[in-house]
């Protein structure tokens, strides 16, 4: 057995911005409300190693990992995945990103399986995934359309 997910949300904002943003590693903690630090190990073209660190759980465990990203911006498209596995035999992610009428629909697709010996299954991942894909979504969200706002008032004021 294995875990997928797929997940999406349409951002009231052009894809440049939507991209740029989303795509800025080290500004990460404060787009997600997850991640407590980004250290970026190494970078090769497009490709990017780095170690992710997450806010200590309920339980006081902070959770760490390295993984290795890669954008495609001619083709909106970001594919991960975890080089550092943890309690997963392995995880992959694709990002993809589209421009809509309401401006950018941006997708998650985590394919991954729990390793026999992990604390949780693939079915108790999933539904983790997909609850907190969700929460991450709108916060990052909310955070680009105010960006776009912003960015278009001192435009307009500019003027």
């Amino acid at each position: 057995m294995s875990g997928h997910t797929k997940n999406d949300v349409t951002i009231a904002a052009p894809l440049d911005l939507v991209w740029d943003m989303t795509n800025d590693l080290a500004n990460w903690p404060r787009l997600f409300s997850e991640y407590a630090s980004v250290d970026i190990m190494k970078r090769d073209g497009d490709t990017t190693t780095f170690r992710l660190t997450m806010h200590p759980d309920e339980n006081g465990k902070i959770w760490s990992w390295v993984s290795e990203r890669t954008t495609d911006r001619k083709a909106a498209k970001v594919t991960a995945r975890r080089v550092e596995t943890g309690p997963f035999e392995y995880m992959d992610i694709v990002w993809e990103y589209s421009q809509v009428p309401a401006g950018t629909l941006m997708r998650w697709t985590q394919d991954f399986a729990m390793k026999s010996d992990a604390p949780v299954d693939d079915a108790w991942m999933t539904d983790n995934i997909n609850r907190n894909s969700r929460i991450q979504m709108e916060l990052i969200r909310s955070k680009i359309e105010q960006r776009d706002r912003e960015s278009r008032t001192a435009a307009v004021g500019s003027l």
